[in-house]
């Protein structure tokens, strides 16, 4: 991942809902949320909603599909990767030490029961 892309991705993290919402889709796992799940979830309008889920798409953090009438959305856990790849790079100077405890706190969070720690 370039740094251009981290900057567009963290600029779209950068809001309490678009953080609220792809929070609740890296949870929800790769089947994803309706749109109007979303809206209802992060108590907000349809139409705010959707500009969040634009802002986020665009950034390249989540996929979406169509189903009949509805759109699901869901974490782009390959782009999630390369983001969080690219935040510990050459972590700490190669020193596996310092990083240890992360990778522990991601074990924890991605494998305890239900998917949180």
């Amino acid at each position: 991942m370039e740094s251009i892309q981290a900057i567009g991705a963290f600029s779209a993290l950068a809001s309490p809902a678009r953080l609220a919402i792809f929070r609740l889709l890296v949870q929800a796992g790769p089947e994803g949320v309706r749109s109007g799940d979303i809206a209802e979830a992060i108590a907000a309008p349809a139409n705010t909603t959707s500009s969040h889920l634009a802002v986020l798409s665009r950034a390249g953090l989540l996929t979406s599909r169509r189903d009949s009438r509805a759109i699901y959305y869901a974490a782009d856990y390959d782009r999630t990767r390369e983001l969080l790849a690219f935040l510990v790079e050459d972590c700490c100077g190669g020193r596996a030490e310092i990083c240890a405890p992360l990778a522990e706190v991601v074990q924890r969070a991605c494998c305890a029961e239900g998917g949180r720690a």
